[in-house]
């Protein structure tokens, strides 16, 4: 699908007698109009209330919950909306914003009224957006008429296919299911950070003697895990082609039966948002957005992995995207338990749905247990404050390697080396957002003392070309970016900074006490660590100026953080995930055991019993 881009489209008023309406016209026709008028892109950029989005999203999807749930679910009784219920949540989130654009524009909520569509354009649209493959589904403003119930004569569904979009692929295809060997686990991962964060306790369970199987379900190269260790880890993989699969899916291609949903003033005809909804369900995504079909067929496939392997044990990062969804229902199909551990921060704002489908989710820190205990959905659910494991190696690493590593790369990229390096941990954000925040942040170095440089280090989903506009060579700065294989992961311990909205690099920053900036505008989400003192807040180009400013004058006292509250960090998470796994284990005289070093700053007062469930 073409991406949407920059508005190409004005709302005018095109009647007055009687019941008012508007027209979507291209954004040239507006100079000739004399009636009131506005460009989408004006309209979208109107300030809304996160709050109230959110409760009208909550109800959308109430809403869609009750009128079609029920419409289709895989022969292992998923249901539709269960499984796929994150990218409708987000494409429904988009329609929300623009309704509720329509009400802050004063003129529309004067005289609101029936939008005639813009011809051919297509009714559901992709986002521009930063990340190589995820793609963000958006109604476009004749999607959001549609819903309003205005006809519709020559617009698609979908609009035109994008041709730079990569192909599906998952890596090479292992033998067939019924060659799956007896393991105690099963793991799956289908991105990098999911991987980072479930090897090492496969690791630990493999130090035990248990058997592992790792599915790979990454159909991006660079999201693949890398190849296990231990030999009783076995990487595995689905067939080829599995999330290549296509085609429409009949039973949410529904007739306008006039139910409707209210949104404000607005009145979404239910049927005709199943009809946008549907576009999501019959493209394939890949596995972040697996089509329908998609899903039916990795349903039956897992069922036959879970069968001949006979775990007692499903491990997953993720249970509310499509394919954790998935896979936590077919392990409670098969009477097997189900660990979730949490692989990236949370906030009560940053999650796209807040649900928990595992019977047990391990969490980082001490404020992530209420969240997950009010996001549960398992009736038996408990909760394990236990860390992240993927930071349990942050002790070792090799922080004056990684400080050569970053001055020699603004070295090579700038012709010579700054006297302090910031790093910016970024997000796949759209480019505006990208754009904003490189700004923000270069306008802030300039202004600062000391000399600093910066290091832009893509995220894992991120393309590296996206960075490519946001250097200004020609003003000065000292900027390089990363190689996408190293990221912020790979170099912050290097950093005299760390910088980023709500990047989990800011809570590994803060473990080994690498000062952390907040960036973004006021309003905008963050990881919330300047609440706990484990960072500062910058929203403006001055605050970032200050705060480097600060860091750089000489006799400046070290502060140490205990940042439990945020991730308890002992450096021993993955033994303690094991344990847990073992310990519900039906064998009770299998439990592991687990040897415990603490990590460099940490108290050893605190023991692992720190750790215990929050019911």
């Amino acid at each position: 699908m073409k991406a949407v881009g920059q508005s190409a489209l004005g709302l005018v008023r095109s009647g007055f007698e009687g019941q008012p309406s508007w027209a979507l016209v291209g954004e040239g026709a507006l100079a000739t109009m004399r009636a009131e008028q506005i460009t989408t892109r004006d309209l979208e950029a109107l300030p809304l209330d996160s709050g109230e989005v959110r409760e009208e999203v909550n109800r959308i999807m109430g809403a869609l919950e009750t009128y079609g749930a029920h419409l289709a679910a895989t022969p292992g009784g998923a249901g539709w909306l269960y499984v796929q219920h994150v990218p409708v949540r987000r494409l429904v989130e988009r329609l929300v914003r623009k309704l509720m654009a329509l009400s802050a524009w004063e003129p529309f909520k004067k005289a609101p009224g029936a939008i005639t569509l813009a011809p051919y354009e297509g009714l559901v649209g992709v986002r521009s957006s930063s990340s190589r493959e995820y793609r963000s589904y958006t109604v476009t403003w004749s999607g959001v008429a549609f819903v309003l119930g205005a006809p519709v004569s020559h617009n698609p569904l979908r609009s035109a296919q994008s041709p730079t979009r990569p192909a599906v692929h998952v890596a090479a295809a292992h033998p067939p299911a019924s060659e799956v060997r007896r393991s105690d686990v099963v793991a799956l991962s289908w991105s990098s950070r999911h991987a980072a964060t479930l090897l090492p306790v496969l690791d630990v369970l493999a130090r035990d003697g248990r058997r592992s199987l790792l599915i790979d379900l990454a159909t991006d190269a660079a999201e693949r895990s890398p190849a296990p260790r231990a030999e009783e880890v076995r990487l595995y993989s689905p067939p080829a082609g599995l999330f290549g699969r296509r085609g429409a899916v009949e039973e949410l291609r529904r007739q306008d039966d006039g139910a409707v949903v209210q949104v404000k003033e607005h009145s979404v005809h239910l049927g005709r948002l199943l009809r946008l909804v549907s576009v999501l369900l019959e493209t394939s995504g890949g596995c972040t957005q697996p089509s329908w079909r998609s899903v039916v067929e990795a349903e039956a496939w897992l069922d036959d992995v879970l069968a001949v392997a006979r775990p007692h044990a499903v491990l997953v990062s993720n249970d509310t995207s499509p394919l954790g969804a998935l896979a936590v229902h077919a392990a409670e199909r098969h009477g097997i338990n189900t660990v979730h551990v949490q692989h990236g921060a949370w906030t009560a704002e940053s999650v796209a749905w807040p649900a928990l489908h595992s019977r047990h989710i391990v969490v980082m820190g001490e404020r992530d247990a209420p969240l997950a205990r009010a996001w549960t959905r398992h009736p038996d659910a408990e909760v394990h404050v236990l860390g992240q494991p993927r930071f349990d190696s942050l002790a070792r690493c090799d922080r004056e390697a990684q400080q050569r590593y970053l001055a020699q790369l603004i070295d090579a990229a700038a012709g010579r080396e700054p006297t302090r390096i910031v790093v910016w941990a970024c997000q796949p954000f759209g480019p505006d957002r990208l754009r904003a925040q490189a700004d923000l942040l270069l306008d802030g170095l300039r202004r600062a003392d000391g000399g600093w440089g910066l290091v832009i280090a893509p995220h894992p989903a991120q393309s590296a070309d996206a960075f490519s506009a946001l250097v200004r060579r020609d003003d000065g700065a000292l900027v390089a970016v990363t190689d996408p294989r190293v990221g912020a992961r790979g170099c912050f311990a290097g950093a005299d900074a760390l910088a980023s909205a709500y990047s989990t690099c800011g809570i590994e920053a803060a473990l080994l006490n690498v000062p952390v900036l907040e960036i973004g505008a006021a309003g905008e989400r963050t990881l919330g660590l300047a609440e706990h003192g484990l960072a500062r807040r910058c929203i403006s180009a001055d605050d970032i100026a200050d705060a480097l400013s600060s860091l750089a004058r000489p006799n400046r006292p070290a502060v140490q953080t205990t940042p439990d509250a945020v991730c308890r960090w002992r450096g021993d998470s993955a033994a303690d995930v094991a344990h847990l796994i073992l310990g519900r284990a039906d064998d009770a005289a299998t439990r592991l055991v687990p040897i415990h070093h603490d990590a460099p700053g940490a108290d050893s007062a605190l023991s692992r019993g720190e750790g215990a469930r929050a019911r």
